[in-house]
């Protein structure tokens, strides 16, 4: 089981700026990317911005400019801040993991995190 724990999320005013981590944990051998998913009120969840185990980043178009998604050494925790944010930016945000839980695996999962709230204020 994998487990990813984000925290960083709260209310900020239009123009601030926040920072997002989240921690894997658990039953993993390697990570083929994390990245950061949104789901704003009353809309369905969509990509903000990944990263594979290489570096390759990839961002919506939304946040491209403002938003920087970066990954620890161990690639075990991921990061997103968030600058420049806009009343628009305001939703639930995600971690997302990649993983190849066991070598005696072949499959990859997709893991979810509980999601944290963030809120842009005009």
């Amino acid at each position: 089981q994998v487990q990813l724990v984000e925290s960083g999320g709260g209310l900020v005013q239009a123009g601030g700026s926040l920072s997002l981590s989240c921690a894997a944990s658990g039953s993993i051998f390697s990570i083929a990317a994390m990245g950061w998913y949104r789901q704003p009120p009353g809309k369905q969840r969509d990509l903000v911005a990944t990263i594979t185990s290489s570096g390759s980043t990839n961002y919506a178009d939304s946040v491209k400019g403002r938003f920087t998604i970066s990954r620890d050494n161990a690639g075990m925790t991921v990061h997103l801040q968030m600058n420049l944010l806009e009343p628009g930016d305001t939703a639930v945000y995600y971690c997302n993991a990649v993983v190849r839980p066991s070598p005696s695996v072949t499959y990859l999962g997709r893991y979810w995190g509980q999601g944290t709230q963030v809120t842009v204020s005009s």
